[in-house]
């Protein structure tokens, strides 16, 4: 068998004090996670981070840093590299249907968040908002896109 990581994307997007996040079921179980996930093929960073955002939370954003990459690897032995961006929000369209799963997006504090009964979808969650909180930024232009 050939090992295949899962390339993923996320944004943590602050607005008014509070975090946006999405409010999904994983596994039968409710879990609160950044708007995330999967680069498509062909598919630069940028816009997979961009567009996840908009599908999960009805969000249009901006990216504006690079907040890092994190290995993790999940219960179901799949190792998960997730592209974290931070992003400002621009505009909302409610009318816009949220992918499948997805039970609603929220706008959370971050005591709540990082609070010890906080239902993460996994740790990566808490250490993307404590990276952000401690002020890890990196510019955009670290990621570079090579297509045809």
């Amino acid at each position: 068998m050939i090992w295949t990581p899962h390339s993923t994307v996320a944004t943590v997007v602050e607005q008014d004090g509070k975090f946006l996040f999405v409010e999904e079921t994983d596994n039968g179980k409710t879990v609160f996670n950044q708007p995330a996930g999967h680069l498509d093929e062909g598919e630069t960073l940028f816009a997979a981070a961009r567009r996840e955002t908009l599908e999960e939370t009805g969000w249009h954003v901006s990216l504006t840093d690079y907040l890092g990459t994190y290995v993790f690897k999940a219960e179901n032995q799949i190792t998960y590299i997730r592209h974290c961006f931070i992003a400002q929000a621009d505009s909302h369209d409610p009318s816009l249907p949220l992918d499948e799963g997805i039970i609603a997006a929220h706008w959370i504090s971050k005591d709540r968040i990082l609070s010890a009964d906080f239902a993460a979808r996994s740790p990566l969650v808490k250490q993307c908002l404590q990276d952000y909180l401690d002020g890890k930024r990196y510019p955009l232009d670290l990621i570079h896109h090579h297509q045809p």
